[in-house]
C-alpha cells in the first residue's frame, strides 16, 4: 500500500476483531484475504497494528455496548479503527465525525481495500459516509483467510424474508439477497481442495435460500434443496454443517431435505429457532409459523433420522409474555429435547416495533431464564448417558486444553478426546468414558 512510515495514513499491518455469527466470521475471513491479497500484512500483535477492523454484531444489547466501549477505548488510544459489521448502519450518527474512526457498511465489506486506499491517500476523513450505502454483494468465492484449518465458511445468502416485530438484525442486514449457486459452489470447492473436513453452510435463514430469485414464468422456488444435492456431489471427503432455518420456510422443502440429511457427508444436525412456545407470543413477535409446525418438522427429521442433534433459539421475556406463556415454552423444548440451547432474554433494540412495548419484570425474566437452563440441563445429561462405554467414529477438528483434542460425531455431537498424539484433521475410532452436559468423554481405541 502507498505511503512510508513518516506518512500518519501509511498502513502496513492490520488487526482483525470478529463478534457475533458464522456469516459474521466468513466475512472476515474474506476481508482478510483481500486485505493479504492486496499486500498488507495480517498481524495478532495490536499494539503494532496500523489499522484496527472491527466486524461487529448487534444481536444483543450486551454485545453492542461491548463493541461500543471497545472502539472507544482504542479510539483514546490514538487507534485508527474500521468498524464494520451491522453496527455503522444503524449508529451512524454516533459513530460519524470520531476521529480516526472509519465506517464500512455490512454489505460492503469486499469495498475494505478501497476504503484502506482513501484512508492512505487521505480521501476519507472521519465525515466520510460514501462507504454506508448498502451494496447488494456476493461474499462466495473470494480470497480469504482462516484460522480454522479444517473449517471451510461459505455464506449463501444476506438478508432474511422475516419481519420480526424484536430483531434489529433485519433492519441492517435487509432484505433476503441469494448468492449465485456457481459461486457457492465454487467457493466450497476451493475450501475442500485446501483440506477442510467441514463445511459450514451459513446465512440469516439457510431455508430461504433462492425464494428472491424468479422463474422465467415469474414464480420463486426455494432452491436449498438443488443447492445442497449439488454442494454433496462435489468430490473429496468432506462433512456439510447447514446453519439456522426458520421453521416456516422448512416446512416447504421438509421432504427434500430430510432425505438430503440421509447423505453420509451430511452432519445430522438441524438448527430450527423456536423463539417462544406459545402461538400467541408468536403472533406478536410476527413469526410465520406456529408451534404444531415445529412439532411437525422436528417428529418428521427424528422418525427417518432417529440420531439428529436439535439445536433451538429460545427468547425468554417477551413483552406479554405470561407465565402460562412461559409454561408452554417449557413443555416445548421438553419435548423436543434440543441438545443445543441458545437462551436470550429479551432486550429492547431501538428501531424495532417490539421496543415500544411494556417490558416484563427484571426479576421475573431471571426467574424463568434459571428454568428455562435447570430445565435444559437435564435434558442434556439424560442425552449424554446412553453414550457411556460405546465405541464410535468421530472427526477431529480443533485442538483442545492440555491434551484433548475437540471432535464431532456424525451428528455434530461434541467429543472432547485424550491423546497426546497430534489427531488434527483425523478420523478415529473412540471409546466414550464418561460426558458432561455438553460434550462426551473419549479415549482413541488402541
Amino acid at each position: 500500500m502507498a505511503g512510508n512510515s513518516q506518512n500518519k495514513h501509511f498502513i502496513s499491518e492490520v488487526y482483525f476483531e470478529t463478534y457475533g455469527c458464522t456469516a459474521n466470521l466468513n466475512s472476515s475471513e474474506i476481508m482478510k484475504g483481500l486485505v493479504k491479497q492486496a499486500g498488507l500484512e495480517i498481524t495478532n500483535n495490536i499494539e503494532i497494528a496500523d489499522l484496527i477492523i472491527i466486524n461487529s454484531c448487534i444481536v444483543k444489547g450486551s454485545t453492542q455496548e461491548k463493541i461500543r466501549r471497545r472502539v472507544s477505548d482504542l479510539l483514546k488510544k490514538g487507534k485508527r479503527v474500521v468498524l464494520t459489521g451491522c453496527m455503522p448502519r444503524l449508529n451512524k450518527k454516533k459513530f460519524l465525525k470520531k476521529e480516526n474512526l472509519f465506517l464500512l457498511d455490512t454489505k460492503r465489506a469486499t469495498d475494505i481495500i478501497r476504503l484502506i486506499q482513501d484512508i492512505v491517500n487521505g480521501n476519507c476523513n472521519s465525515s466520510c459516509d460514501k462507504y454506508l450505502k448498502p451494496n447488494d454483494e456476493i461474499k462466495a468465492a473470494l480470497p480469504k483467510i482462516s484460522s480454522e484449518k479444517q473449517i471451510g465458511i461459505t455464506q449463501i445468502s444476506e438478508g432474511c424474508l422475516g419481519d420480526c416485530t424484536y430483531c434489529v438484525v433485519r433492519l441492517a442486514k435487509g432484505k433476503l439477497f441469494s448468492y449465485p449457486k456457481e459461486k457457492i459452489l465454487k467457493s466450497i470447492k476451493r475450501d475442500v481442495e485446501a483440506g477442510c473436513n467441514e463445511i459450514w453452510i451459513t446465512s440469516q435463514d439457510n431455508a430461504a435460500y433462492g425464494n428472491d430469485i424468479s422463474n422465467k414464468d415469474g414464480k420463486k422456488k426455494y432452491l436449498l434443496p438443488e443447492l445442497l444435492e449439488n454442494i454433496l456431489k462435489i468430490k473429496g471427503r468432506f462433512f456439510v454443517r447447514l446453519g439456522m432455518m426458520n421453521p416456516n420456510n422448512v416446512l416447504k422443502i421438509l421432504p427434500e431435505l430430510i432425505e438430503l440429511y440421509k447423505n453420509p457427508k451430511m452432519f445430522k444436525f438441524l438448527h430450527i429457532p423456536i423463539q417462544s412456545g406459545s402461538n400467541k407470543i408468536l403472533k406478536e413477535m410476527n413469526r410465520k409459523y406456529k408451534i404444531k409446525d415445529v412439532l411437525k418438522i422436528i417428529k418428521e427429521f427424528k422418525r427417518e433420522i432417529p440420531e439428529i442433534v436439535i439445536s433451538t433459539d429460545i427468547i425468554v421475556g417477551y413483552p406479554g409474555e405470561t407465565q402460562e406463556d412461559f409454561l408452554k415454552t417449557l413443555n416445548v423444548v421438553s419435548k423436543i429435547k434440543p441438545e443445543i440451547l441458545n437462551r436470550s432474554n429479551f432486550s429492547s433494540r431501538s428501531g424495532t416495533p417490539a421496543a415500544d412495548l411494556k417490558p416484563i419484570k427484571p426479576r421475573i425474566m431471571k426467574k424463568r431464564s434459571n428454568q428455562l437452563m435447570k430445565l435444559h440441563l437435564q435434558i442434556c445429561k439424560e442425552l449424554q448417558k446412553p453414550w457411556i462405554g460405546k465405541e464410535i467414529k468421530v472427526l477431529v477438528d480443533k485442538k483442545g486444553f492440555e491434551n484433548t483434542w475437540l471432535a464431532r460425531t456424525s451428528s455434530y455431537k461434541l467429543v472432547a478426546v485424550h491423546s497426546k498424539e497430534n489427531l488434527l484433521g483425523k478420523r478415529i475410532n473412540v471409546k466414550v468414558k464418561g460426558s458432561s452436559p455438553h460434550y462426551l468423554l473419549a479415549e482413541t481405541i488402541k
